[in-house]
């Protein structure tokens, strides 16, 4: 059976939802060095956009074997979609902090759930629509690879502003 762009767009979201929610926890759970690279190593709002990332490039990985053939602008749109949601991240949380002076944990976690959701609603319109053309799949993929080392180098070695500081410690990168 054959299954449509709207079974994998909601696969994918709920495969991004539980796993990013897993990753949150996995560091913590491990100590692990190698599973700091892709999960939170802290609650920075850098570390939560992991969480969306990695598991939108891994579903990514998983729909090219199956619905790629058929969206000539497949890695294209996964590459504007998959950083527009991970973008979206740090603009939703620290709009609505400088508007209400605090940070709310409810908000937080619908934060990167809404996230994922304008994610996949920009990739299911930009596959539907043909758009996206404008990289190549193999540019497109290096972009995400390259996204993907940022992130690592800057989980290993955090640049000392905000965006990569625990605003529960103050600390930067693994405490």
């Amino acid at each position: 059976m054959k299954k449509t762009l709207s079974y994998w767009q909601f696969a994918g979201f709920v495969f991004t939802g539980v796993l990013g929610t897993l990753l949150h926890f996995l560091y913590d759970w491990t100590g692990n060095r190698f599973v700091a690279v892709f999960s939170a190593v802290n609650e920075s709002t850098w570390e939560h956009m992991k969480l969306l990332f990695f598991p939108m490039v891994l579903f990514a990985l998983v729909e090219s074997r199956h619905i790629a053939p058929s969206y000539r602008n497949f890695w294209c749109a996964k590459l504007v979609s998959i950083l527009m949601g991970t973008l979206m991240i740090p603009v939703l949380y620290y709009t609505y902090t400088g508007a209400l002076g605090t940070s709310i944990s409810w908000l937080n976690i619908a934060i990167f759930y809404i996230s994922a959701a304008i994610a996949y609603l920009i990739d299911t319109w930009l596959l539907k629509r043909g758009k996206c053309l404008f990289l190549s799949p193999a540019t497109s993929i290096l972009i995400l690879c390259l996204v993907a080392a940022l992130f690592i180098i800057f989980t290993l070695l955090p640049l000392e502003i905000s965006l990569f500081q625990d605003p529960l410690t103050k600390r930067y990168g693994r405490s």
